[in-house]
């Protein structure tokens, strides 16, 4: 993997236009009390004009809307030579749908944030060499506590370097401590079914920060080992270690932490954990495809300065 190139920073005054590629709102829609709401008062309170794109509001099945009706929402913010960056209205699924036979527009890169299942976006879009942000979606930004939202804006605006974040390092005294490589933050369910597709990124030299909610153990022991076994781990330089939130079950099983360290510990890398970023609580924004440092020994992940990328 190359490393991306980040849009062109944002200024207050500028508009964001806001999407719904995934699937049918879980948490009100556009209803007067929805978070969204939240999400969008964040970013005019910081002086930017936030349009609300028609049909976010669509639904086939599980879906906002059809795959045609998704996509044109998504072209036609990318087309739009006033629109500057693009917020993901919530998750879902059906993300990676809109990316089939698709062809990214030649227009000069805009931002893209969001996570969970808009982790296929991020990552379709890193393969054209343009940095989005792993971060907040509308829905949630209205939670997110002020330092997150500050690292957020801050970072689309320009503002750096961004705070280091801090978790817990793994001891492996046959891996070494420190790792420095591209980094791709996702949804670990969202990445593992775009595998050895045409929107996965290239892994080699990567640190992977993955995270992931209501996935059971063995879910979570499946999909790692499905990245395991098709050989997707060689080569990555590092993992980082969000949330694995509401992954329990009452049925007879190994604990989130198990599987993660059966899974994962025996490869002879750096792993950082804990990290504060993923579904239900603050979610940090990572930005896609720069070069950032993991530490295991003090638990550390940065994102280097743009200018030492």
């Amino acid at each position: 993997m190359l490393p991306c190139h980040c849009p062109a920073p944002l200024q207050p005054g500028d508009r964001l236009r806001v999407i719904a590629p995934s699937g049918v709102s879980r948490t009100g829609g556009l209803s007067s009390e929805s978070p969204v709401w939240q999400g969008v008062h964040r970013w005019r309170s910081r002086g930017y004009e936030v349009e609300i794109m028609a049909g976010v509001e669509e639904q086939w099945g599980y879906l906002a809307g059809t795959d045609s009706h998704r996509r044109h929402q998504l072209l036609a913010a990318l087309l739009d030579p006033d629109c500057r960056g693009i917020l993901c209205g919530w998750g879902g699924y059906g993300g990676n749908r809109l990316l089939e036979d698709w062809q990214w527009p030649s227009v000069p890169p805009k931002w893209i944030i969001g996570f969970s299942d808009i982790t296929a976006l991020l990552w379709g879009l890193a393969t054209q060499g343009i940095s989005g942000v792993h971060g907040p979606l509308l829905s949630t930004l209205g939670l997110e506590p002020q330092w997150s939202v500050d690292r957020l804006i801050n970072w689309v605006e320009g503002i750096q370097p961004l705070p280091i974040l801090t978790g817990e390092g793994w001891y492996n005294p046959s891996a070494p401590t420190h790792a420095t490589g591209l980094l791709l933050p996702g949804n670990l369910a969202v990445a593992t079914s775009i595998l050895h597709t045409p929107i996965q990124p290239d892994l080699k030299n990567v640190i992977l920060a993955l995270e992931d909610e209501l996935e059971p153990p063995y879910r979570l022991d499946r999909m790692l080992s499905h990245w395991r076994m098709t050989g997707a781990l060689t080569g990555v330089r590092g993992i980082a270690l969000g949330r694995f939130t509401r992954c329990h079950t009452s049925e007879p099983s190994l604990s989130v932490a198990e599987v993660l360290h059966d899974r994962l510990g025996d490869l002879s890398i750096p792993i950082v954990s804990g990290l504060p970023f993923g579904h239900d609580g603050p979610n940090a924004a990572l930005p896609v495809g720069l070069m950032a440092h993991l530490d295991s020994h003090h638990g550390t992940l940065e994102i280097l300065p743009l200018n030492a990328q």
